[in-house]
């Protein structure tokens, strides 16, 4: 197994991104590797049958954007990891991860697989994408729903 120096940890919100995070910060101490966290906000679905963006269509996203910020920050004081860069992105959630593994330098990220049924079985569609399309390593740790 290579000796990874960077981890990016992708986290959802969901109650067992905890298990996510434990599991990076094992790995990062077994490889005395730094440990980035990250959340993606998804654009807010908006009608647009005008194709305009109304302020407050603005102001949604700015308000999730703070939200995902203040959820990061209390999550990582919660699990020992405040000192570690936290990134809050937006858009495509395989893409913002692949562009921050990139401009970061990370050499694994570390996400959640949810157990599915049928074609997921063995993973998420955000973690089936991340793991067809990594710039580098991808591990999937197995969470309950």
């Amino acid at each position: 197994m290579p000796a990874y120096s960077h981890l990016l940890l992708a986290v959802d919100f969901s109650p067992n991104t905890g298990h996510i995070i434990d599991r990076g910060v094992e790995l990062a101490t077994a490889f005395g590797a730094r440990i980035s966290l990250v959340h993606v906000v998804e654009f807010a679905q908006v009608d647009l049958s005008n194709e305009l963006v109304m302020p407050q269509e603005l102001e949604l996203d700015k308000e999730l954007l703070n939200l995902a910020e203040n959820r990061l920050r209390e999550l990582a004081q919660k699990h020992g990891v405040e000192q570690h860069p936290r990134h809050v992105r937006q858009g495509s959630t395989k893409r913002e991860i692949f562009n921050l593994a990139a401009e970061q330098g990370a050499d694994l990220i570390v996400l959640g697989s949810h157990g599915r049924s049928g074609i997921q079985l063995l993973l998420g569609s955000t973690a089936n994408a991340v793991l067809h399309g990594s710039p580098c390593d991808v591990l999937a740790v197995r969470v309950q729903n």
